[in-house]
């Protein structure tokens, strides 16, 4: 707003006379009692000080807003606000866009409508097409207050979807009747059949000979034709079997420089840095990979191209034994206690028991199901019983003395992937497909203890601590979970690791044998190194060109961890 600002200030001449005067005042009434004058100053200068405002625009006159304003900077008035649209019309604008509107799809007016009656004429509009008008005031339908399909109104004569509209007697099948109780023979009651009803049907002559037909072709490529077993044959690679001395490869040796019958872990490990052998031999990539017991002076692998061997870890490092016998890929195997048998299981449907000096095969054992991890029990008196975790959601014991199913533990509601024993080998845990992690006592086919949570993911891969204390296992979410085995299964939430890749891959991870370090592989191919017990990721490196789907540390050396990868490869790291 424009406004004139003026000041009432006295010119230089008047100035001097001014000050000529109060000299002249002053000499002569010097004698006098002072005054203050001081108040009575400043009122004046703030009176001649004060600026005089002056508008530009009549503000009588009312001002033009418009529509299309976001912001108003002033207090406009009702006639401004409410004062018609002026200036030209918009040619573009539709019939319906250029209508008054308060929301984006037009005007919505307020009508008070209870719920039960917007939701009957709302069904009433969506069954039968039409409803009553909501603007118009009054429950009677009549012909002005209806909107929708007028003839459907009609015909039904006005009904809601909440009232009945009789259905005409035509429309309805006759139904057999006969409700006198006295006639026992012939009472029908409500179970009347309608007059046409056919309960048999036959199929004409044509439907008869489409249905021949294709039963012949479901006969035809139905049959169960019974699959042979791979006939198992084994390979010695080295020399000759047996040393000077007739002792076999299963022979400890001692000249390695480490105590490899040692009953006690390294004091302190170290993290591997350099790949110090690499053992190649499988055509497709490893699936698994095992110490042999105590000693780890030999080292098992099970491989996608169907073939089982084992390897030297000292000396030579040479491959002394091929394993063939699986028709398909391996996906486990496991050594019993002292290591002179070990059992395989394969997509081929087959369990198989070897005997690892000869490459004998020994038994053969199916379910008709592929078993996804096979495990001994591990105490010394029950070396004859195996448990397997099959793809139909079953953990089945067999007896090798035998060869039947002794138990079946049947409560998972997913394939089952991994077994551990805990617990002084009393208990075993259980990991499935179905995101849960169930605790068996042996040979009682009820889980006594269920772990399932929202959060919680499928666990493919299950680590015991060397102490039998703590349980690790690999989720899916990229994690490694732990688990308090002595204090009820516990879940510790604060003791997770985490930086590596692993959804959909059941990656392993193993102890350090003085729990200092956790390690796993990964889906890039890397081995990630942990601290136990802060979690913090002390290291990691390219392992594998492929995922790294094995790492176990040696139970007896301070850093020597084996790797196994999909790129068909075991490698040996320091």
């Amino acid at each position: 707003m424009e406004a004139i600002l003026s000041y009432d200030s006295g010119s230089d001449e008047n100035s001097n006379d001014s000050d000529k005067e109060s000299n002249a005042a002053t000499d002569l009434f010097s004698h006098l009692k002072p005054v203050d004058t001081t108040n009575a100053i400043s009122k004046t200068i703030a009176l001649n000080s004060t600026p005089v405002v002056v508008p530009t625009r009549d503000e009588g006159a009312s001002k033009v807003l418009d529509p299309g304003t976001k912001e108003v900077k002033y207090n406009p008035r009702y006639d401004e606000l409410y004062k018609p649209t002026v200036g030209p019309q918009n040619p573009y604008k539709t019939q319906q866009f250029s209508s008054t509107r308060n929301a984006l799809a037009g005007y919505v007016e307020e009508a008070h409508v209870s719920n039960f009656q917007f939701e009957n004429q709302r069904r009433t509009f969506h069954s039968y097409g039409y409803a009553i008008d909501p603007t118009v005031d009054s429950a009677a339908a009549s012909e002005d207050k209806i909107l929708g399909d007028q003839e459907a109104c009609d015909q039904n004569k006005g009904y809601t979807a909440f009232e009945n509209i009789k259905k005409r007697e035509e429309d309805k099948r006759k139904r057999l009747r006969n409700d006198d109780p006295s006639d026992i023979e012939g009472f029908i009651g409500p179970w009347g059949k309608f007059v046409d009803e056919k309960t048999v049907m036959t199929p004409n002559e044509d439907e008869k000979a489409e249905l021949d037909v294709i039963l012949a072709k479901r006969a035809k490529t139905g049959k169960q034709t019974e699959e042979k077993t791979a006939d198992e044959k084994t390979t010695l690679h080295i020399k000759d079997a047996y040393d000077y001395q007739g002792r076999s490869f299963l022979r400890i040796p001692q000249d390695v420089g480490v105590n490899l019958k040692s009953e006690f872990p390294p004091d302190k490990c170290f993290i591997p840095k350099k790949l110090i052998h690499t053992w190649a031999g499988h055509t497709k990539g490893v699936a698994q990979i095992r110490w042999f017991p105590n000693s780890a002076h030999l080292l098992l692998s099970a491989s996608m191209d169907s073939k089982i061997k084992i390897w030297e870890v000292y000396n030579d490092r040479r491959c002394i034994r091929t394993y063939l016998g699986h028709k398909q890929a391996v996906r486990d195997i496991t050594f019993n206690n002292d290591g002179t048998e070990f059992i395989s299981c394969g997509y081929d449907r087959y369990c198989k028991l070897w005997d690892t000096e000869t490459g004998e095969c020994k038994s053969r054992f199916t379910s008709r199901k592929v078993a996804y991890c096979v495990k001994y029990h591990p105490e010394e008196d029950k070396q004859h019983l195996f448990v397997a975790g099959t793809s139909d959601k079953k953990i089945i014991c067999w007896d090798t003395r035998s060869g039947e199913i002794v138990q079946e533990y049947d409560r998972h509601l997913g394939a089952v992937n991994s077994i551990t024993f805990v617990d002084q080998n009393r208990r075993f845990v259980s990991t499935s497909d179905d995101k849960s992690l169930r605790v068996w006592e042996w040979d009682i086919p009820v889980d006594f203890k269920y772990i399932a949570d929202p959060s919680m993911h499928s666990m493919p891969a299950v680590k015991l601590s060397p102490n039998g204390k703590w349980l690790a296992c690999q989720s899916m979410d990229n994690k490694i979970c732990v688990f308090n085995v002595l204090n009820r299964f516990k879940y510790i939430r604060k003791k997770v690791f985490t930086g590596h890749m692993v959804a959909g891959y059941a990656c392993g991870l193993d102890f350090s044998p003085e729990m200092t370090y956790l390690i796993s592989g990964d889906a890039d191919g890397k081995l990630y190194i942990w601290d136990w017990k802060s979690t913090k990721l002390y290291s990691k490196f390219k392992a594998h060109d492929d995922v790294c789907i094995q790492a176990i540390w040696h139970p007896h050396e301070t850093s020597k961890v084996a790797t196994a990868g999909w790129d068909g490869v075991i490698k040996y790291w320091d």
